[in-house]
């Protein structure tokens, strides 16, 4: 089957933030710059050229996306000022919406009406939710556990959750199949085509296995974003780092530890709990501050261009950490009904950015990146065994 080619792509992803590919002459220079670039994997040099070409089968099968980290060197060295560094950032918007069979995420990135719509609808779903079947609000102590039961919550979340992962690891598992029949060095493309249909794409189970660490230790530390940075740009891989596992800290202690985290009692403040829930706090608010500060300020190459799905997840990020503060600021001061209403309007915020963010827009992406690299390494290993 040959390759779809559509040569007005390249203006068709002008909505996912790609305007300046066409610019690029296929130098090399990005590549060559780039700490992350390999011989076997080279980027970003070659996935422009197949979104100018149009190749969108080929730019669907494409990992190198996923490689780059965005950190600017690229950008930056680009003697065309083609922005490579910002067309891969957009390629990784495009992707996810070819990944997404819903179609929702692509309606995210080409409308900011419907995102914005779709974050009031749910969020007023929210708000319904809590004005019909809240329990009793006691006036005389902070009894957030009879206004909202925590195993009630709990049951929520854990439904809220599997419905989510079904579309995350859904969307997951169409990049899976496009990465794996990717043809491996040598092969024939006919080979590949018929290992789309073989369980786990024609690859043994022990390369999974015996790669399965990459996968952890990369969705864990991010630990290749640190790589390919100078030293006085570190900066973006902590802030990165933080925003990630502070997400992922606060996300565990609601969804997974809601009964031990949301309790009427105050935990002293040494209880492990108590601490992480400290840091989780302290790590969004750092990363998400510092990435919108800049954004504002566009004095660093990452953060020149902003996409509204940019935005808008920043936004529901910090809202929902600060509303976070402010009901453990009420606890401690003995107000309950700003207790209760701010819990509400927090809820009003963070289920929209969890159930729109995690499957369909940016969370998705940190699922992706590891995932992929972990795949390279499959494939790499089963390129050693031919």
């Amino acid at each position: 089957m040959a390759s779809r080619v559509n040569p007005e792509l390249v203006k068709s992803l002008e909505e996912f933030g790609v305007t300046s590919a066409s610019t690029c002459f296929n130098c090399g220079n990005c590549t060559a710059v780039c700490n992350l670039s390999t011989e076997s994997v080279p980027f970003p040099r070659k996935v422009i050229r197949y979104l100018q070409l149009g190749d969108k089968d080929k730019l669907m099968q494409s990992p190198e996306p996923w490689l780059c980290y965005y950190c600017g060197d690229c950008s930056e060295t680009c003697p065309r000022d083609a922005d490579p560094g910002e067309v891969m950032m957009g390629l990784r918007r495009y992707l996810t919406s070819l990944y997404d069979w819903t179609g929702l995420s692509r309606l995210f990135y080409t409308s900011k009406a419907f995102e914005i719509i779709a974050i009031l609808i749910v969020g007023g779903l929210v708000g319904l939710g809590f004005y019909f079947f809240h329990g009793p609000m006691l006036t005389d102590r902070v009894a957030l556990n009879v206004f909202a039961p925590n195993r009630v919550i709990e049951i929520l979340d854990l439904i809220m959750a599997a419905i989510l992962s079904f579309f995350l690891l859904t969307n997951a598992y169409r990049m899976f199949g496009a990465v794996m029949t990717k043809p491996l060095p040598g092969e024939d493309p006919e080979a590949a085509r018929r290992r789309r249909h073989k369980l786990l794409k024609g690859f043994p189970a022990k390369f999974y296995i015996a790669e399965a660490k990459e996968f952890i230790l990369n969705f864990v530390t991010q630990k290749k974003f640190g790589l390919c940075q100078k030293k006085e740009k570190m900066i973006q891989w902590v802030v990165h780092l933080l925003i990630m596992t502070g997400y992922s800290t606060i996300f565990l202690l609601v969804v997974v530890g809601i009964r031990w985290f949301q309790r009427d009692e105050i935990y002293p403040i040494w209880h492990p709990i108590r601490l992480l829930g400290y840091y989780g706090t302290f790590a969004i608010l750092y990363g998400v501050t510092y990435a919108m500060i800049r954004r504002l300020k566009k004095d660093e190459t990452a953060y020149k261009h902003s996409h509204s799905t940019d935005w808008i997840f920043l936004i529901l990020l910090w809202l929902t950490t600060f509303t976070g503060i402010l009901i453990h600021v009420t606890r401690l001061l003995e107000m309950p009904l700003s207790t209760y209403y701010i819990y509400v309007i927090h809820l009003m915020i963070a289920v929209p950015m969890l159930v729109l963010e995690v499957p369909f827009a940016k969370w998705a992406h940190q699922l992706y990146r590891p995932m992929i690299i972990y795949l390279m390494k499959v494939r790499e290993r089963a390129s050693s065994a031919k």
